[in-house]
């Protein structure tokens, strides 16, 4: 679901940006006066969390890839203004240190995966809530499989405006050449399946670990992760290697080469879009979360830990320009 460099036009991707601006100033707003200082470590470790779920690529039949993104865990858990924050840091680190997600493209992608995703998710959990009280991971489940197709329907959405709005005089598209009727039926089949399986696994699992081993941080009224918690992050880094069993590429993922000869359209496509030729590039340090010389596996592991690593001091480095503050509730959804 993350959408790469160069499949979305200049003027799609300004306007995304735009679009997210807003957001994330309310979004820093709200977590200042809703997430006290004492808990912001604990909002570090959720992007963490995220940042992880998107590593564990699952395989689907057909050759293409996709994953759990973790927002609407973190919504119940900070509240979706925390959830977007904490989603969008570890989509900018993804994208500035993996090359996971186009620069350009970072405002699409937030708009989708930390926008869209947990306020939806939140919202659909609180309804089913009110209608099952006693069923807390019934409603996060529910609002995780929303969130996440909701997601997807978005980047489905943005992949299949680019022909229409944006090709040469001979009709070849510019950036992203599969259209609407493309583009969202080849998205959403694997987010109403295999892919919203997996964020309803992930979001419920993790949230029942939590309610078990921590419940004081569940209801919020924790500022400090204990070592259950820790535990899990050590566990999921060091499964991390499991993402790469996963063969083939996420769709829209696909590198200059792979679209030329991809056949979505009944015959290989036999031509590369002019904006992706001449586009825009910025190499990632660490490519795909590989490390040069390193065996794949370990390289994946290491590259967990920097991103987890990168995420937890930037929030601990945000805690510290707060003020201290003793009110440790948490504006979840009770789940």
């Amino acid at each position: 679901m993350h959408i790469p460099e160069n499949y979305l036009s200049p003027q799609t991707c300004a306007v995304m940006g735009a679009a997210m601006l807003p957001v994330w100033l309310i979004a820093v707003s709200k977590v200042k006066k809703e997430i006290p200082r004492e808990r912001l470590t604990l909002l570090g470790i959720g992007a963490a969390f995220s940042f992880l779920a998107m590593m564990f690529n699952l395989p689907l039949p057909g050759g293409t890839t996709g994953h759990a993104v973790g927002g609407v865990l973190l919504a119940l858990l900070f509240g979706p203004w925390g959830a977007c924050l904490a989603v969008s840091t570890a989509l900018f680190v993804q994208a500035l240190f993996f090359g996971d997600g186009g620069i350009l493209a970072f405002g699409a992608n937030c708009f989708n995966m930390a926008f869209a995703l947990p306020f939806a998710g939140w919202a659909v959990a609180r309804a089913v809530r009110r209608v099952l009280p006693e069923h807390a991971l019934v409603a996060a489940g529910a609002g995780a499989y929303a969130g996440i197709n909701l997601a997807a329907l978005l980047a489905a959405i943005e992949f299949g405006v680019q022909p229409l709005l944006f090709h040469d005089a001979a009709g070849q598209a510019l950036y992203c050449p599969y259209p609407l009727s493309v583009s969202i039926p080849a998205m959403m089949v694997g987010h109403l399946t295999l892919f919203g399986f997996a964020e309803v696994v992930f979001t419920t699992a993790v949230l029942a670990y939590l309610k078990k081993a921590a419940p004081e941080l569940v209801r919020g009224a924790r500022a400090r992760a204990p070592r259950a918690v820790y535990g899990l992050l050590a566990l999921l880094i060091a499964a991390t290697p499991l993402g790469l069993l996963a063969a083939g590429t996420a769709w829209g993922e696909w590198d200059a080469e792979e679209l030329r000869e991809t056949a979505e359209l009944g015959a290989p496509l036999g031509y590369t879009p002019a904006g992706m030729v001449q586009g825009f590039e910025l190499p990632a340090l660490l490519p795909d979360y590989a490390v040069a010389g390193m065996p794949e596996a370990l390289g994946y592991i290491l590259s967990a830990v920097i991103g987890t690593a990168l995420l937890v001091i930037f929030f601990k480095l945000v805690a510290t320009l707060r003020r201290p503050h003793t009110d440790y509730g948490a504006p979840s959804a009770g789940c």
